[in-house]
Parts: C-alpha cells; sequence; structure tokens
C-alpha cells in the first residue's frame, strides 16, 4: 500500500471506531433514566426565571466588582514590578508568588473568614467578594499586564520623551494603552475564569437573595434529588462563556491581522 492508502484506510478505521462508540451508546444507554435524572422540564421549569434574575445577575455583579478591581489593583502591581526603585518589585513579586501560589478557595476564606474574625469586624458581602476574588485576579493580572507593557517596543517610549512628555505622562498616554491593545485576548481569558471562580464563593455562606449560579444549583440539586438543576445551571454558565471565548478568538485573530 502507498502512503496515501496507508492514510485513508487509518482514517476509516477511525471513522469506523467512532459511529461504532456512538452507536453502543445509543443503544446500551437507558434513555428514559437519564431523560428523567437529568433532563427534567418539570424541575428545570421551575428554575426559571430565578436562575437568570438571581443566580445569574449575582454571578455577573461578582465577576464585574472583582475584575475591576482585579484590573486596578493588577496595574499598580505590574508598574510596581517595573520599578527602578527595588523595594517596590521586592514587594510587588512577593505579593505575585505568594496569591498566585496559594489555592483560590483558601485566600476567600481568609479573606471573608480568617481576617473579620481575627480582628472582630464585619464586613459587607459585596466588599468581601470583591477583595476575595479580586485579589488572586490582580496576582494574575498584574503579570499579564507587564508583559503587555514588556512588549510595546521601546521606541514608542523613546519617541514620547523626544517629543518633551515625561516619563509617567508618556506610560499613561502612550505605553500603557498599547499594552492593553496586546493583552485583551488573555485579559478575557481571566474574565472567564472569575466567572467559573465565583462558584467558590459558598464558603462565605449565602442568602437567597446572594447566591450565585452553582450555590443555586447545589441547593435544588439536595431538595429536588435530581441533577436537572446542575444541567441547567451549566447551560447558563455556558451561555455566558462561550460568547466571551469566541470574543476571544476573534481578537487574537484582529491582533495578528494588525501586527
Amino acid at each position: 500500500m502507498t502512503k496515501r492508502q496507508k492514510q485513508a484506510l487509518f482514517r476509516g478505521v477511525m471513522y469506523a471506531l467512532f459511529v461504532l462508540a456512538v452507536l453502543l451508546m445509543v443503544l446500551l444507554a437507558d434513555w428514559p433514566v437519564i431523560r428523567r435524572n437529568f433532563f427534567n422540564a418539570e424541575i428545570a421549569r421551575d428554575m426559571f426565571p430565578e436562575v437568570l434574575t438571581i443566580a445569574a445577575r449575582n454571578t455577573l455583579l461578582y465577576t464585574f466588582l472583582a475584575f475591576s478591581f482585579g484590573l486596578l489593583f493588577g496595574l499598580l502591581l505590574a508598574l510596581m514590578r517595573l520599578s527602578s526603585i527595588p523595594p517596590y518589585r521586592w514587594v510587588a513579586k512577593i505579593y505575585i508568588e505568594i496569591f498566585r501560589g496559594l489555592p483560590a478557595l483558601l485566600t476567600i476564606f481568609l479573606v471573608g473568614i480568617g481576617i473579620p474574625i481575627a480582628f472582630g469586624t464585619r464586613w459587607p458581602i459585596l466588599l468581601t467578594i470583591t477583595l476575595g476574588l479580586g485579589i488572586v485576579a490582580a496576582a494574575y493580572m498584574a503579570e499579564t499586564i507587564r508583559a503587555g507593557i514588556e512588549g510595546v517596543p521601546k521606541g514608542q517610549m523613546e519617541a514620547a520623551r523626544s517629543l518633551g512628555m515625561s516619563y509617567t505622562w508618556a506610560m499613561i498616554s502612550v505605553i500603557i494603552p498599547q499594552g492593553f491593545r496586546i493583552i485583551i485576548p488573555p485579559l478575557t481569558n481571566e474574565l472567564v475564569l472569575l466567572i467559573k471562580d465565583t462558584s467558590l464563593l459558598f464558603v462565605l455562606g449565602t442568602t437567597p437573595a446572594t447566591k450565585e449560579l452553582l450555590k443555586f444549583g447545589r441547593d435544588l440539586l439536595q431538595n429536588r434529588a435530581n441533577a436537572t438543576p446542575l444541567i441547567v445551571v451549566g447551560a447558563v454558565y455556558l451561555m455566558i462563556t462561550v460568547p466571551m471565548t469566541q470574543l476571544v478568538a476573534v481578537l487574537e485573530r484582529r491582533n495578528r491581522r494588525s501586527r
């Protein structure tokens, strides 16, 4: 057999195995049981509109607050990492290494429960959520932003300084905007990760009005003894995250064309 014939035979075998696996799944699966336990239309219908008006809304709100805090704090950390003053660089590096190394769940637990107990204080839930998720996000965003700033050609700074701009104003008006253009795709990926990380907020405790998507689905799973709530919640997550991942792909293609 020629090389082309061998490749065609191999592809044919792979297709046949795939079709066989699908047929076995269709023939051997107990579809009535699967439909009753995973795709129960009555249970799914009872979840609306609360799954959108409460759970999805809270998930998006928590994500927006944490992302905004993480972006601003991450920019500050990135500038500290690029500073010519050694103590600033050391502090930023230590912070980034610690909070990138710790599990996000541990950080949320520490901020939401550990610190309030230690100091005898009680923080508003939105502040706790913003800090718990934002502190971790800032550590990752800082390195992304630093890489974006360093990716701007040095000639841009030299050109800005030659026009009479101060170093600070050149960074604000020339370097940082160009750096952010480079890092839009990875920042969008960080946003998608934050949406999923809101599922860790269950450790802080919730009320019916503050539940995010996964907590909403878990409570119904336990009450109804049925997996349909998790399927519905997963579908809502996908409705939020898939358009964002597609946006990342579009932005990456545009960046490649512009370069």
